[in-house]
């Protein structure tokens, strides 16, 4: 909720998803390429930066928001006025989805244990590799 005062977003109505389905972004070179003029570069990406950067820092906790806070950060270095439109979009769905989120212990920090494992052509019906993972937190 700090992260909304703080923006003064707390007027802006909440949104189901963090991202829209289907949404693509382009950097500023590709629109120039097609001369695209509806999306202009932002003049300052300062505010953009800080607030990606204040997401990503959330997404320790909210894993809910991972995939879009990484598309999102893929633009850091030149971002357009749709970029800042998601991102802001982002704040919304945080807004209206304040009860989720992973719980922390103070406690000294858990063990982090990960698995992993490839099977070179092991699918028999296409004979596609197939590698799979998991990782947990803890004795969770």
């Amino acid at each position: 909720m700090e992260l909304i005062t703080d923006l003064g977003m707390t007027g802006l109505k909440p949104v189901a998803t963090p991202m829209e389905c289907n949404q693509r972004f382009t950097i500023a070179k590709y629109d120039q390429n097609l001369e695209l003029k509806d999306d202009e570069k932002l003049p300052d990406a300062g505010p953009y930066q800080r607030l990606v950067g204040k997401l990503f820092h959330l997404t320790m906790t909210r894993p809910d928001i991972c995939y879009a806070v990484h598309v999102l950060s893929q633009f850091m270095h030149c971002p357009k006025k749709s970029h800042m439109e998601a991102s802001i979009r982002v704040v919304r769905y945080i807004k209206g989805a304040l009860g989720l989120g992973l719980l922390m212990s103070s406690k000294p920090c858990p063990k982090l244990t990960a698995f992993c494992d490839a099977g070179w052509a092991s699918c028999p019906v296409s004979r596609k590799s197939v590698t799979g993972y998991v990782m947990k937190l803890g004795d969770s």
